[in-house]
């Protein structure tokens, strides 16, 4: 981007241009990862989210109903939306759906058990029969760079209690949690080897540039159609498909928490549109003083915003990087 157009830019109508355009690009993208992997079809987790509605539909245009298959794979501690609108967007496009509960693999290897262990040391007055919970992190824009997580409990849609997390209790948490990822890509690889199609991801670019999915889990596809879309521009493509209103306006979430726990709570820690405004910025190198006119941030909250988002990349470079080999030369 030249320096003089930039600063003029407009960073929501950059990221909201030509969405037409980028649809189409997508439906021949997905056609064409298709053929080169001598697929049949796609199989595709739905979620009941924006992600995973806009991916769906993509493929349906692309490669016909007939050639894709929806797997929806709730939880014991899945939102009942979530199963509930996957099923409504798949019927809406006539497309063949299974719902497959990964609760029996959960149970196996005693996650909710080890999880709920966890909670009740850490929260006292935890009671789960009365309370559900959600992993919260401080909002950053009032409170900055603090990066305390916390466990939340819940009672009646109320919020009754807010505990901080040890860092190790935090850490086997997330690898609990994450095992919920990594069961749902392994239900979609054994349906898509027995049916011979590819398994279509649903990520998208503000995930990917913070490493907001889980590695071999929501990570693992074939292919990403939606991995160079911010999600302010998976939203745009949602209205252009004309994707459920519920959908659309169902906050962004991993929904892997009793209490649904949107991504801003837990992940971004701001709104959205600030979110993909900033990381845009980023990937231009536009000043601060195009940020701050876009966002209305402080120059001294865009600079601390721009920080977190820079040890969040560092910290989860990992997620982002294939294994690396040992190459032996010969």
């Amino acid at each position: 981007m030249e320096a003089a157009e930039g600063k003029n830019v407009h960073i929501l109508e950059e990221l909201n241009r030509d969405i037409e355009n980028l649809s189409l690009n997508l439906k021949k993208f997905i056609k064409e990862q298709v053929s080169v992997f001598k697929k049949r079809g796609v199989v595709i987790g739905v979620s009941g989210g924006i992600d995973s509605a806009v991916a769906l539909t993509l493929c349906v245009h692309a490669l016909g109903k007939e050639n894709v298959y929806c797997l929806l794979l709730p939880e014991d501690e899945s939102s009942p939306s979530s199963a509930a609108l996957g099923a409504e967007i798949c019927e809406s496009l006539g497309v063949p759906y299974e719902e497959v509960s990964i609760s029996p693999i959960l149970r196996s290897l005693n996650i909710y058990d080890k999880k709920e262990q966890i909670i009740k040391r850490t929260c006292p007055d935890y009671d789960p029969d009365l309370h559900k919970t959600s992993l919260v992190l401080p909002d950053f824009l009032n409170q900055g760079l603090l990066n305390v997580p916390y466990i939340q409990l819940v009672k009646d849609g109320v919020p009754a209690g807010k505990y901080r997390l040890k860092a190790n209790d935090y850490l086997e948490l997330i690898g609990l949690q994450n095992v919920k990822q990594r069961s749902r890509m392994l239900v979609q690889y054994m349906y898509a080897e027995k049916l011979n199609y590819a398994v279509c991801g649903t990520t998208n670019k503000t995930e990917l540039f913070l490493g907001q999915f889980v590695k071999y889990g929501d990570g693992g596809s074939d292919f990403e159609p939606l991995a160079d879309c911010y999600k302010v521009q998976v939203y745009a493509l949602g209205r252009l498909l004309n994707v459920n209103e519920a959908i659309m306006k169902r906050p962004p979430s991993a929904d892997t928490w009793s209490h649904f726990t949107s991504d801003e709570e837990f992940y971004w820690r701001m709104p959205l549109e600030i979110l993909d405004q900033l990381l845009y910025a980023q990937e231009h190198q536009l000043p601060t003083e195009v940020i701050e006119k876009n966002t209305g941030l402080s120059s001294e909250t865009i600079e601390k915003v721009l920080i977190h988002i820079n040890r969040i990349r560092d910290s989860t470079e990992y997620v982002r990087a294939a294994p690396p080999i040992c190459y032996i030369s010969r």
